[in-house]
């Protein structure tokens, strides 16, 4: 008798997967497959949960850009609430095919409202490079969460402050709390913090923007 069970996905090789899901917007609960590799840090659903009350959940018109995506929880959770545009970068290649499919998977499903699609891009490169080539003022919101062990938070956040628009959001994963003091030299300010196990959560804004 033929095996009629479904086969399983193809992945890129070494990879191994487990599942995400999107928490709200117009592909809430939808599950995705994402990468499981070392180091690899999935924001959990309640830090996303609590970030997106931080940003009022809609997000519609938004520009957001994704760095260091990793699974891209946080790019993919944006665009499902309406930004107009996520851009996810990330450098290792077996990660970025993973988001690819993901992309692929999310754009094929049916909008909830006719011609509400986002611009959804996912480009290989190094997170800092990335934000140092947008535009300035060109981004409303990044999300910035870089490998724990690596020295990147100084130059990203620099990086961010240009890249940020007038009002424009960082959020930021790390393994220690960032105060004002710290983020002062670098041209930014903390709105919102919040700490959940080992993972330092925080919602800047530029240093001069009211709070």
């Amino acid at each position: 008798m033929k095996d009629a069970r479904p086969k399983r996905p193809v992945r890129p090789r070494g990879v191994q997967t487990h599942e995400i899901r999107i928490i709200g917007g117009q592909w809430k609960r939808t599950k995705l497959k994402v990468a499981d590799k070392p180091g690899l840090r999935p924001t959990p659903d309640r830090v996303r949960e609590t970030l997106f009350n931080w940003l009022g959940q809609d997000l519609t018109g938004w520009r957001c850009l994704d760095v260091f995506a990793g699974t891209g929880a946080l790019g993919f959770e944006a665009a499902s609430r309406g930004a107009k545009e996520v851009l996810l970068v990330e450098q290792e290649a077996a990660l970025v095919a993973q988001l690819q499919q993901v992309r692929t998977q999310l754009l094929a499903l049916q909008p909830l409202e006719p011609g509400v699609v986002p611009v959804l891009s996912v480009l290989r490169g190094e997170g800092v490079s990335a934000i140092r080539q947008a535009a300035p003022a060109s981004f409303q919101l990044i999300f910035l969460d870089p490998p724990f062990d690596a020295p990147l938070f100084e130059p990203a956040l620099a990086a961010c402050a240009r890249a940020l628009s007038p009002g424009g959001l960082v959020y930021l994963e790390a393994p220690v709390k960032w105060t004002d003091e710290k983020l002062a030299p670098l041209g930014l300010a903390a709105q919102r913090y919040l700490k959940a196990g080992a993972v330092h959560a925080h919602l800047l804004c530029l240093a001069d923007a009211d709070r």
